[in-house]
This record gives structure tokens, sequence and C-alpha cells, in this order.
């Protein structure tokens, strides 16, 4: 079985076949092409399935993309949502923050990379950035907490060591690949390592 997206089940297509392929496959089209130049048919013709087969899980290229771009903001504010538990000091919570998005960007690879190309073109795509507009005021919020707690360096502005960090961040996608070894673990860590290093107080 495998969930459609209503959020009910369906019986899996052909074998090795379900959502999940489908959703990756339909990032990466519409990242290579652009989601205007991907067609339901280019998505059949690379997994090598009918558009029946496709239309078995979704009602259409719309819902691919918004199923597609969900998925990375979904994984982000799951991150936002563990900071209740976290407690400590703001630059503490920043930096999990930080941390839980470089490991979303990892296991979420071709859904990030897909969200950070979308401009706005389509309804989908604004609810999209309006959510990451909201993202990055969480983000910015912090700063600006850890800044006011004496933390980080109060001569940076908060929205320009928001989109600073995560411009280091979002560049993973450039280069990152699964089968090199480098764990997500690791990854969040080097990541961590230069931007605090950087924006922290010196002697906290």
């Amino acid at each position: 079985m495998t969930t459609t997206e209503n959020g009910g089940t369906r019986r899996r297509g052909r074998p090795g076949y379900d959502l999940e392929t489908l959703l990756k496959a339909a990032a990466e089209l519409f990242y290579e092409r652009g989601y205007d130049g991907t067609s339901i048919q280019d998505l059949a013709n690379r997994l090598g399935v009918t558009k029946s087969a496709i239309y078995h899980h979704v009602s259409g290229k719309e819902a691919l993309l918004r199923l597609a771009v969900d998925r990375a903001l979904d994984g982000l504010f799951a991150e936002v949502t563990k900071l209740d538990t976290v407690g400590g000091r703001a630059v503490e919570r920043l930096e999990h923050l930080v941390r839980g998005s470089v490991t979303v960007l990892v296991e979420q690879l071709p859904f990030v990379t897909l969200l950070l190309r979308v401009r706005g073109n389509s309804e989908t795509e604004r609810e999209a950035l309006a959510r990451r507009r909201e993202f990055d005021q969480i983000v910015t919020a912090l700063v600006a907490d850890a800044a006011a707690e004496g933390d980080l360096r109060p001569d940076i502005n908060p929205a320009t060591t928001t989109r600073l960090l995560f411009g280091m961040v979002n560049s993973v996608i450039e280069w990152y690949r699964p089968q090199g070894g480098l764990s997500a673990a690791d990854l969040a860590d080097m990541v961590a390592t230069v931007a605090f290093d950087g924006l922290r107080v010196r002697g906290n």
C-alpha cells in the first residue's frame, strides 16, 4: 500500500514503482527542466511507466509539486518544533536548528533542492515561498535573541546573519552527494563549526 496526495492508501503499482519513487523523479525533473518545462509524459518516460500509472497516485503535476516542496518544508518545521525541548540559551537553540536543517537537507536532498528553485510562478510555489519566509523569520528571531543575550556578535544585522547562515547551509545542495561518505551528522558538525566560530562573541 502507498499514501496518496489526499492521505488515503492505494495498492502499489508495478513492482518497484510507488509514490516515493514518483516524487523523487518529479523533484529531479522539475529541478532539471523547470516545472513549466516538465510534462507528465516526461515523468512517465523517466520512470518507464504509462501516464495512467502516475495518475493512479496523484491528480496531476501541481499535486506532485505540492507534495515535493511540502516534504522539504515539513522537515524544516519539524526541526523548529523540536526547539521546545531543547531549552537553554538562544544560541544553543539556533545551533540545534542549523544542525537539524542540514540533516533535513541531506535526508530530503531532491526535495530541498527543488524547494530552493521555486520562484512563485504558481499558487503552490507562492505558498511554499510564504512558508520559507516564515522559517527565515523564526531563525532571525533566534539570532536577535542570541545577540541580545551576548552570545552572538551584535554588529551584524540578524536578518543578514540568517541569510549568511542559510546561504551556507543551502549551498550544500550544489556539491553534496550521499555516496561521498560524508554523513549528515559530520556535515552538520562542519557547518556549525564554520558558522558559529565566526558568529560567537569571543569567550562565549
